[in-house]
């Protein structure tokens, strides 16, 4: 019975009866061809077809009893040809050895050593700028708000791909080069440059009150591209990264590849690493701790935390909205020894007025992301997180204060 058979064997009886089956079957068609074909044939050609038919007759005689001999063997054809089957599918769908791995659990209160919270003061101590690594989706928008209300100054973007509701908590006429207009943004660049140059020469008279209230958070969006496109960019980059900071002109460009040439640095690696502090967001921070750092179980803290955990440099950082507004600030040294004075924006966006109007008119309530998102459409497109940066940034210069943290943070307005 087929039953009894091993899957190989079964399967190899089968092929066999259904070549014997079909070698009888043909057989039989070609021996009455040759007779159809010798009966109108020449006498003297005719025994040798009449031959030759009862030769092919008696082959598929022979492949007619192997069959039935087989099928006497295999017993039910369709309980075989099941249970062929059904061994052909577990074989060609079971784990094998080279798929099996071995993940260790995770402890999910597990907290790496090095962690900071507070990528700001990371990055005002090393006295950098910021290198971006990050895609679609991965936080940038949350990250670069986060960190320009905290060094403060007027915020520029050059982002050639921006949509109508990208950078929306910006002065729309300070995101430059929408819909493509690289030499737009060329042409800032280069006004750039000359900014610098000029702020240079206003410290070296004055000090550091010549250049007051000069601030700028100068962001740079697909970085590779506007080196392709914009003749400024590499040298805009490369001039602002060794000089920028000391004049408060502070760049943050982003890419998706930590590589020199994808910032215009080629053969200037030294520059990239000792200018700028790289900021790995998404699947990229994920895929540097796994193959760069060699830490699974670093890989796998950031992928639980989702946008508020990413990698500084080669430290892990998880934004703590607990510690927004606390009004702490870091005061870098500048050549002499003393501090500079962090200025802090005094001009409201859009937003931030709406924020204070409401306040003003609900004294004493705490004002939450939720309600602005029902409350006007001012905000839509914004996630949470993005909101009460708004919030952090006026409680930080003095515009109400907030309350709670976390997910829970909300502000109110306090005289």
């Amino acid at each position: 019975m087929s039953s009894d058979l091993h899957p190989s064997q079964l399967h190899q009886q089968l092929q066999m009866y259904t070549r014997a089956k079909v070698s009888s079957w043909g057989s039989l068609a070609l021996c009455c061809g040759l007779l159809f074909l010798g009966a109108n044939q020449k006498p003297e050609t005719k025994p040798w077809i009449l031959g030759a038919s009862v030769g092919v007759l008696e082959v598929g005689r022979r492949h007619r009893q192997t069959a039935n001999l087989l099928q006497e063997s295999l017993g039910d054809i369709e309980g075989a040809s099941r249970i062929n089957f059904q061994a052909w599918a577990r074989t060609n769908t079971q784990p094998t050895a080279q798929l099996a791995l071995t993940v260790g659990a995770i402890d999910a209160n597990w907290q790496p050593e090095n962690l900071i919270t507070d990528p700001v003061e990371y990055i005002q101590k090393k006295q950098k700028h910021v290198a971006l690594i990050g895609g679609t989706g991965d936080g940038k928008s949350t990250f670069t708000q986060y960190l320009s209300s905290k060094i403060g100054g007027r915020v520029i973007v050059y982002d050639s791909d921006a949509k109508p509701d990208d950078w929306s908590w910006l002065d729309q006429n300070d995101v430059i080069g929408r819909k493509g207009n690289f030499l737009a943004i060329d042409t800032a660049m280069g006004k750039d440059l000359s900014i610098l140059k000029e702020l240079v020469e206003l410290r070296g008279d004055g000090g550091n009150q010549a250049i007051a209230g000069r601030d700028r958070f100068l962001i740079a969006e697909e970085f590779p591209v506007l080196v392709e496109e914009c003749t400024s960019a590499a040298s805009w980059l490369k001039k602002h990264a060794k000089r920028g900071r000391r004049y408060k002109q502070f760049v943050l460009a982003i890419a998706q590849n930590d590589t020199a040439e994808n910032f215009g640095l080629q053969g200037d690696k030294d520059t990239l690493y000792s200018c700028f502090c790289l900021v790995r967001l998404g699947q990229f921070g994920r895929d540097y701790a796994r193959t760069k750092l060699k830490d699974p179980q670093l890989e796998q803290w950031l992928k639980a935390g989702g946008k508020k955990r990413f990698l500084v440099d080669d430290c892990p950082c998880e934004l703590d909205l607990s510690n927004w507004g606390t009004g702490a600030t870091v005061q870098p040294e500048n050549s002499t020894g003393g501090s500079e004075v962090q200025s802090q924006p005094t001009v409201m966006n859009e937003f931030e007025q709406f924020i204070l109007d409401w306040g003003q008119q609900h004294p004493g309530e705490v004002l939450k992301a939720g309600m602005l998102s029902r409350a006007t459409r001012l905000f839509d497109g914004m996630q949470p997180d993005e909101i009460r940066i708004f919030f952090v940034s006026m409680a930080d210069r003095g515009l109400g204060e907030v309350e709670g943290n976390g997910d829970r943070l909300g502000w109110r307005w306090s005289e």
